[in-house]
């Protein structure tokens, strides 16, 4: 039987790669309707935030969606895993010599950690662990 923090933790995991590859592809999408590519990133982003915060707040956290203080947190905690990511691409990775794809991949490691972390301990703070 699957304790239920592990549980906890493949939901938040199939959240968030559902939203990862729905980020691919809204992108691709865009861009393939002619949007210029920063507003095509943007848009992908954007509603790909919004179904995450969903998706985590629903069914991985078992919270509800229409909490103020929880969409400022999560709305934090995005923004501190953009400013973590451009650190690691832009500073961190560059300052060591990596490559733009060890960089990236630093990142795809790091977020999901320091996210779950955030999310657990700050954003849903007392969330069930059904």
């Amino acid at each position: 039987m699957i304790r239920p923090a592990n549980l906890q933790i493949l939901r938040f995991a199939i959240v968030g790669g559902t939203v990862a590859a729905l980020y691919v592809l809204l992108y691709l999408a865009f861009l393939g309707l002619g949007l210029p590519q920063p507003l095509a990133n943007a848009f992908a982003f954007i509603l790909a935030v919004v179904v995450q915060y969903v998706g985590q707040s629903w069914w991985t956290f078992r919270q509800p969606l229409r909490a103020p203080d929880q969409m400022v947190r999560f709305g934090c905690t995005i923004g501190l895993g953009w400013l973590v990511s451009a650190l690691i691409t832009g500073l961190i990775g560059p300052g060591l010599g990596w490559a733009d794809w060890l960089a990236a991949a630093v990142v795809t490691v790091v977020l999901p950690i320091q996210n779950y972390v955030i999310f657990r301990a700050w954003v849903f703070a007392g969330a069930g662990q059904q």
